[in-house]
């Protein structure tokens, strides 16, 4: 006997923010609950353990770090790269303004595009979503645009110029403390700050330029005293990124 009944594959908690975003309909906008990077030895493990794969640990995460290590080499020849659920093209960005022009890496970015293949989009079809209520209004950072390569919520490109968009992050106060901080994700000690003036600096975006970091991971946090209001906080809140972001090296 055959029964007509849907099965449940993935399920995905989300919580509403408010809308912000200009020329955009509706009240709130959902983001994704986890905001956890999955890494490769993660994905790997959970390979092993919920996959069923059969082979040594080890030696698929090797095989995998190779494999992408090669995607990497490809793209960087020009190649576009199909891995079934998705492909990543290699982009030229500015214009040029002749024929005989050469490429200039500031006036022409060299990034990359992600687009979803079909067996992906079909894949989302069998997704439930589930709603937590609103977000933590206390303020949050909600996307970093590195302006110089257009990197969204990947790379930092030190001396450019960085676009930190959210809400309730405007850096305003007394306290000596306030501003924009690059956290080390190795050692929360090594903090370094944004210096000079923002060249904005508002309840939804703030813009600067990016200090002098060592290659490695890093982290965004703001300090602030505003509240959303005309009256400041009596102390400092921090507003944190939970995306890490790569000063290559």
């Amino acid at each position: 006997m055959a029964f007509n009944v849907g099965v449940l594959f993935h399920n995905v908690k989300v919580r509403l923010h408010h809308n912000y975003l200009p020329h955009v309909e509706g009240a709130y906008i959902a983001r994704t609950k986890s905001e956890a990077s999955l890494s490769v030895e993660e994905i790997c493990a959970a390979l092993k353990n919920r996959g069923g794969f059969s082979g040594n640990y080890d030696d698929l995460v090797e095989y995998v770090k190779q494999f992408l290590d090669e995607v990497a080499y490809q793209l960087c020849d020009g190649f576009a790269v199909n891995t079934g659920y998705f492909s990543i093209h290699p982009n030229v960005g500015g214009t040029f303004d002749k024929v005989t022009e050469g490429h200039d890496a500031k006036k022409h970015p060299v990034t990359f595009r992600f687009h979803t293949r079909s067996p992906l989009r079909a894949l989302a079809k069998h997704i439930t979503i589930e709603v937590e209520g609103l977000a933590d209004v206390q303020g949050y950072i909600d996307e970093f645009v590195d302006i110089s390569t257009e990197a969204v919520n990947e790379a930092l490109s030190p001396g450019g110029l960085f676009s930190i968009a959210g809400h309730k992050i405007k850096v305003v106060g007394d306290d000596p403390e306030l501003g924009v901080y690059f956290v080390s994700a190795a050692d929360a000690a090594q903090r370094v700050k944004v210096v000079g003036n923002l060249a904005e600096n508002t309840a939804s975006k703030v813009i600067g330029v990016i200090p002098a970091l060592a290659a490695g991971a890093w982290k965004v946090e703001i300090k602030t005293q505003y509240s959303g209001g005309s009256k400041l906080l009596k102390e400092p809140r921090t507003v944190e990124f939970k995306e890490v972001l790569t000063v290559e090296a």
